[in-house]
């Protein structure tokens, strides 16, 4: 799916440096983003490049292919188990 490798592709880019915590709070925000809680345009500031993905939010089945890879990084961070979900 081109919006989960597109997704992934900037995840990686924009979590370079970052802190656990900062890249815990990018997930929040991310998936706020694609999930239509926040507006992306208001947000450009502070989501950079994440900001394109804010049409996903329009198309409630692409939500799972955008998120797919934060869900991976998000269990990583969390916790020791090996079973993602995006749900």
């Amino acid at each position: 799916c081109a919006i989960s490798k597109a997704s992934a592709s900037v995840m990686s880019s924009v979590l370079k440096g970052k802190t656990k915590a900062e890249a815990e709070a990018l997930f929040e925000k991310f998936h706020k983003l694609v999930t239509g809680t926040i507006d992306g345009e208001k947000e450009v500031d502070t989501l950079g490049k994440l900001a394109a993905f804010s049409g996903v939010s329009e198309f409630p089945v692409r939500v799972k292919c955008a998120s797919l890879a934060w869900h991976a990084l998000h269990t990583a961070l969390s916790s020791d188990e090996y079973r993602v979900s995006t749900e």
